[in-house]
């Protein structure tokens, strides 16, 4: 997808830096800018990138046409020079980082932005608008596929949120180990398998319950789910069993104490002879809830607004900082708001085993390497050209080694310290 509204992908104030710089001489000097989080969200023991590729994507086809540049002049945001500046534009810096599927911690250094100073500056809102929603849609999505145990996940909170946000949360929530969504769009987009039912709305608009299925079962076929819940659930359970056969595919049950209804949902499904139904749950379901569900006869759990929403964290709390000019490490000494000076260089620490020790993170210098480390950074755009990429298949297969490699007490629900541990040491 292009994108070619640049004056909403802007903020005012980044447009007001550029006028300036442009204006004094310093706009072409040498930066390097990098996005991190000072903390992880509360409760939160690791982050999830994500939204890379969306953004390198946006990154490429970033550019101001006529009309957004004579709103900026008539407005007053921008004068003649930066107008000028502004419809030539085109990144030609260097963009660096952690791949997508990988784990972050506070300071992780995840993107590393080069160039130009007014050309880095004005992608600041664009960067972090997309990589804070993305990356706090797949840190959610993966602690819910943990709690899952397993099990398969479909994502359906595209109602919850706005329409281009619920096909990247889509992506998100698949990177992170979700199985299918309901979202057509991000199926078409980006290849991710799509999976739903009918509403409660079709079984009203029927005269009863079994004409609604049995016109659902004679479109689809019985490898289809019926929402069983819109009256009574042991009997939706009857009616649908009586209209298509003990092989139905799956009953979906949207309401009431999950816990419960499972068990009896499935003592009555293999009454009667419905052994290999499945039982679909959805309805508000966070981490917590479907942790809750673990020792249930659940085989498939659908999330929506939690999953879309970061499931209580609904941005990653990422920044984008300047740390250098032209070669020069440059901090900010604000109260809470620090920064750390120089371009940085990461590595995770490994024991032999695979196990995840320590992030070692280097301002202006590169790490004495050991032999189980692994370098996190990667490039992905030089000298204004993005190089290939790997698959969102091959991201989320990366994903699901990093949450191996952790130890076990990083995987859990609860408050604790990051589930790796950030070492800053300085340049040698």
């Amino acid at each position: 997808m292009s994108i070619h509204r640049p004056a909403l992908l802007t903020d005012h104030y980044e447009l007001t830096m550029v006028s300036a710089a442009l204006k004094d001489g310093t706009a072409d000097r040498r930066c390097v800018f990098e996005v991190f989080s000072r903390r992880l969200p509360s409760g939160r023991r690791y982050g999830v990138v994500a939204g890379t590729a969306r953004l390198i994507e946006l990154i490429r086809d970033f550019r101001f046409d006529p009309t957004e540049v004579e709103f900026l002049l008539r407005t007053g945001v921008v004068d003649e020079a930066a107008a000028a500046w502004l419809t030539d534009y085109r990144f030609t810096g260097d963009i660096d980082g952690y791949a997508e599927g990988e784990l972050f911690f506070p300071g992780s250094p995840i993107l590393t932005v080069s160039g130009g100073f007014a050309e880095c500056v004005v992608l600041e809102t664009l960067a972090l608008s997309v990589l804070n929603h993305d990356c706090a849609v797949a840190a959610a999505a993966a602690r819910m596929v943990t709690a899952a145990r397993g099990r398969t996940l479909i994502e359906m909170g595209s109602r919850r949120a706005h329409e281009e946000a619920a096909v990247a949360a889509a992506r998100a929530a698949y990177l992170a180990g979700f199985r299918f969504t309901s979202n057509l769009a991000a199926g078409a987009r980006y290849g991710i398998p799509t999976a739903g039912t009918a509403a409660h709305a079709f079984t009203l608009l029927h005269d009863d319950e079994r004409a609604a299925f049995a016109s659902q079962v004679a479109t689809l076929g019985k490898d289809t789910t019926l929402l069983v819940d819109t009256y009574d659930i042991s009997q939706g359970i009857r009616n649908a069993i009586a209209v298509a056969g003990p092989d139905l595919r799956a009953v979906r049950i949207d309401s009431g104490d999950l816990a419960v209804i499972a068990q009896q949902s499935r003592e009555l499904l293999d009454s009667l002879g419905a052994t290999e139904t499945k039982i679909i749950v959805s309805g508000d379901l966070d981490e917590y809830a479907i942790a809750a569900l673990a020792a249930e006869p659940v085989d498939m759990y659908g999330a929506g607004t939690a999953v879309v929403t970061g499931s209580g964290a609904p941005t990653a709390g990422l920044v984008y900082k300047l740390v250098e000019v032209e070669g020069r490490p440059v901090v900010k000494r604000s109260e809470h708001k620090a920064t750390i000076g120089g371009r940085k260089v990461a590595v995770r620490r490994h024991k032999p085993t695979g196990t995840a020790t320590e992030e070692v993170i280097v301002p202006q210098g590169v790490p004495d390497r050991q032999p189980n480390d692994r370098l996190l950074q990667q490039s992905y755009v030089v000298a204004g050209e993005s190089v290939p990429l790997p698959t969102l298949d091959e991201s989320r297969e990366h994903l699901r080694e990093c949450l191996i490699s952790i130890p076990w007490e990083g995987l859990k629900l609860s408050a604790g310290d990051p589930a790796v541990p950030v070492t800053v040491v300085p340049a040698g």
